[in-house]
């Protein structure tokens, strides 16, 4: 096939880095990626340990659709690369009053009736709602640039100007409290805020549209896990051609005559480039890639940005079965604004710990049993916490454990134990490793740590949530969770397609011919 002279360098290899790579290598580019740890994945890794595998990021596979849009740019699809597992129940829900729920997909209204009489036919029309206004943000502002008036003056949004402001001025949780009175039942409405990487009182209540996704559309599991996800990118970007060098990081993006022309590598090399993506955190490409005049974000416009929460994750390999646990399981403490506070305000709004109560459990081996020895369980616990560095390390990647990130686990498995009435848990795990804040820093260059990306405040969505071009470099470009549309595994293969749109509109893709 034939092939542009023309190169790219991709700074990351995640999930933006790979699709945004794979996609350029499909417009006949020359592409290399620059991973600086020892394998593509990102956030999306895993880690092997005596006979227990654990994935050490995302586990909600929503919004299939937008997986079968990224492959079939290629030729195939999630269910030819890996395959799919509905759950079901989609996950289960436990209050700290001793109370759980299941909620099943197609079911949520039949559930909100039996619990809370009455508010099975408001929440109908939450999610008769939370559909539409899905199909509208999929439709006209997660597969755009918001580089033209276009973008957001096109007739429809223009007719729903008002039900838009509301849903945009009105925060989730006073949205969800109209629905129900039940204090398990709104947290199930509110908790989608956590992975927006925000609380109930500062996300924009459109992002009801969550609801839509894991209470109508329903959650898959990718048979192997998202690492197997991964696996399926790095097989189609190289069959782009694409080469993907790990343990190669970036220190700096080098320019000419106002233009990207590569980068500069920590062993002291230079790639040549006609373009440059880079898929790294913003703040950390902003700040620590460019020199100071060429800073379309410079330190100073961070000082109001607000970097999401941090996480301790647990990976716990547990000798028995742990019944009460579903594949996806979500704990719910009763002092649920407390939590937020504990997460957000910074050391005022800590409790005890810094961190919270509620978690979130995943029981991967539920699905698949081989990702744990016969008669084990393989979890993955995610406590949020501060987005703060100095919370400090967990020992899953061989730094020394922090006290701090020790405590947080040590209270997080008790909690379980306690909730699920197993007494022994904390005697019965025969592997355990752990990531703090300090990880997320220095692995990934994350902005203070935060685990997810910039939260899904109003000041921080769509078109205010920046732009996926440089302003001051011709031929830099930015994809990933730090960037438009957002946080999240779906919303990275969609900056990756955005990454491109901005570049044909700037007139670098040029005539490069596509392949295939």
């Amino acid at each position: 096939m034939t092939q542009s002279a023309r190169h790219a360098v991709v700074i990351g290899a995640g999930v933006a880095g790979l699709a945004t790579a794979a996609l350029l290598g499909k417009e006949g580019w020359r592409v290399t990626v620059c991973e600086r740890t020892d394998a593509p994945g990102g956030r999306m890794g895993e880690l092997s340990v005596d006979g227990f595998r654990f994935e050490t990021g995302p586990s909600w596979y929503l919004m299939p659709e937008v997986f079968e849009r990224f492959f079939a740019h290629f030729g195939t699809s999630p269910e030819s690369e890996y395959g799919l597992d509905r759950l079901d129940p989609a996950y289960r829900v436990y209050s700290s009053d001793g109370r759980s729920l299941d909620v099943r997909t197609g079911h949520a209204v039949e559930l909100f009736e039996t619990v809370d009489p009455g508010s099975g036919a408001r929440l109908r029309a939450y999610l008769d709602q939370a559909r539409e206004a899905y199909r509208l943000a999929e439709e006209k502002f997660l597969y755009t640039t918001f580089s033209r008036p276009a973008d957001l003056a096109n007739g429809e949004v223009l007719r729903r100007l008002p039900e838009l402001a509301r849903l945009l001025t009105e925060p989730l949780a006073r949205k969800a409290a109209r629905v129900t009175r039940d204090p398990l039942l709104r947290q199930i409405l509110e908790y989608p805020a956590v992975f927006l990487a925000s609380r109930p009182e500062r996300i924009p209540s459109l992002y009801h549209l969550m609801s839509h996704a894991d209470l109508t559309a329903g959650v898959v599991y990718p048979r192997g896990g998202f690492a197997a996800l991964g696996r399926a990118m790095v097989r189609v970007a190289e069959a782009q051609g694409v080469r993907i060098r790990t343990g190669c990081e970036v220190t700096a993006i080098t320019s000419t005559a106002g233009r990207a022309d590569g980068v500069r590598l920590a062993d002291g090399g230079r790639i040549a480039a006609d373009a440059v993506v880079s898929c790294a955190d913003l703040h950390h490409t902003e700040n620590s890639l460019l020199p100071r005049g060429r800073r379309s974000y410079p330190e100073r416009k961070w000082a109001r940005r607000d970097p999401g929460p941090g996480v301790v994750l647990v990976l716990l390999g547990v000798r028995g079965e742990l019944p009460g646990l579903l594949h996806h399981t979500l704990f719910f403490d009763a002092d649920w604004r407390a939590d937020f506070d504990a997460v957000f305000s910074g050391p005022d709004g800590r409790r005890d710990l810094p961190a919270a109560r509620s978690m979130y459990v995943c029981r991967a081996s539920a699905s698949d049993p081989s990702l744990a020895p016969d008669g084990c369980e393989n979890l993955f616990m995610l406590v949020p916490t501060p987005a703060d560095p100095a919370i400090g390390h967990g020992d899953a990647y061989g730094a020394a454990e922090s006290p701090t990130v020790r405590a947080i686990a040590d209270a997080a498995v008790a909690r379980l134990g306690a909730r699920l009435g197993v007494g022994d848990l904390a005697g019965r795990v025969v592997v355990r490793r752990t990531i703090g804040p300090a990880d997320f820093a220095g692995r990934y260059h994350a902005w203070r740590g935060s685990a997810l990306g910039l939260a899904h405040t109003l000041g921080q969505s769509a078109f205010l949530r920046g732009k996926n071009v440089s302003d001051k470099l011709d031929g830099l470009y930015y994809a990933g969770s730090t960037t438009l549309p957002g946080v999240g595994v779906p919303m990275c293969l969609i900056s990756a397609e955005n990454v491109l749109t901005r570049m044909r509109e700037r007139g670098d893709l040029g005539s490069a011919p596509t392949r295939g």
